[in-house]
């Protein structure tokens, strides 16, 4: 029905969004602002996320509709803490979470909480939010997640996540640890899918496509040249790529069209079902990085209860 060219206001129709409560990460600028754009339009409250509140309120007041902003710096687990802390007071059911935020191919290794910088952003971050908003989501009746992942997934490591080097210190290159991330990204849509299934909720994962926004904000080079070229967005599109309208379409379309009301644990891509790498299709791969992932968020989680622990207050009221 739709394919590579349909856009996000095409996706969504006629469709009444009115009784949905949705969460989206990264909304000040590219897919994050376009999809919260369209999805307020189609009349859902959006809880509209981005690095600061300043940023958030500045994108939630230029779009019409129920927003209500807040602040998620996903690479300062603090402030995801924090977010949830208070998305989770808003009282009221999580119908829908899309992970759109992101950082990628940093041009140099960048290290925080002996995490290379792009799989702290892209995995840890999201992870940590949807882990800490489960409880909220289990409470609608028609709980969707998304998280985007990439194509670029199929660029990763060897061994698609290299758990020994995973702050870079053994060696650093750019787009393979972008695409670590994403295949973190897309390994952990199928074991939260397999976790929350139970209670009705789907997750997926989705490829946007390629296409110019800010996230190739941090690039050198000729690719870097070119990203930053206004000219160079219209040059994807003749050539393959996307425009944001077009890159927003396939989260928009998994997280609320009819026809993927029911499905969970897969990968979309042009608005269709499409096929993960070898790596992103490994069960004992994702369990592995489940497992890793919750241990080195021991002091924000208990993975035995599957909620937050008490601690997350003492934080958020420092």
């Amino acid at each position: 029905m739709f394919n590579k060219k349909s856009t996000a206001e095409e996706v969504t129709g006629e469709l009444d969004l009115s009784e949905l409560n949705i969460l989206i990460t990264g909304v000040n600028s590219g897919l994050g602002y376009e999809t919260m754009r369209v999805l307020a339009e189609r009349g859902a409250h959006v809880i509209g996320a981005a690095r600061t509140i300043e940023k958030a309120r500045d994108a939630c007041r230029s779009v019409q509709g129920k927003t209500t902003p807040v602040a998620c710096e996903l690479s300062d687990l603090d402030s995801v803490a924090s977010c949830a802390e208070t998305v989770t007071g808003l009282d009221l059911p999580i119908d829908r979470i899309i992970c759109n935020a992101g950082i990628m191919a940093l041009p140099e290794l960048q290290v925080k909480d002996g995490l290379e910088l792009q799989f702290l952003t892209n995995h840890m971050g999201h992870f940590l939010l949807l882990f800490l908003l489960q409880e909220a989501v289990k409470r609608s009746d028609d709980a969707r997640i998304v998280v985007l992942s990439s194509a670029a997934h199929q660029l990763t490591v060897k061994g698609g996540i290299n758990f020994s080097n995973l702050d870079g210190e053994q060696g650093y290159s750019p787009w393979q640890f972008y695409g670590q991330s994403k295949l973190a990204n897309l390994l952990t849509a199928r074991t939260l899918n397999d976790r929350l299934s139970e209670y009705g909720v789907c997750v997926n994962a989705v490829h946007p496509g390629v296409i110019r926004t800010n996230l190739g904000r941090d690039l050198k080079g000729l690719a870097g040249l070119l990203m930053s070229q206004p000219f160079f967005g219209k040059l994807l599109e003749w050539t393959g790529g996307k425009s944001v309208a077009q890159g927003a379409a396939t989260q928009c379309f998994v997280a609320t069209h009819n026809s993927v009301r029911s499905v969970g644990g897969r990968y979309f891509s042009d608005c269709q079902e499409a096929r993960p790498s070898w790596h992103g299709r490994n069960d004992a791969l994702a369990e592995r990085l489940w497992q890793y992932s919750v241990d080195y968020l021991s002091n924000y989680i208990d993975p035995q209860s599957m909620t937050s622990k008490h601690v997350l207050t003492d934080l958020t009221e420092a």
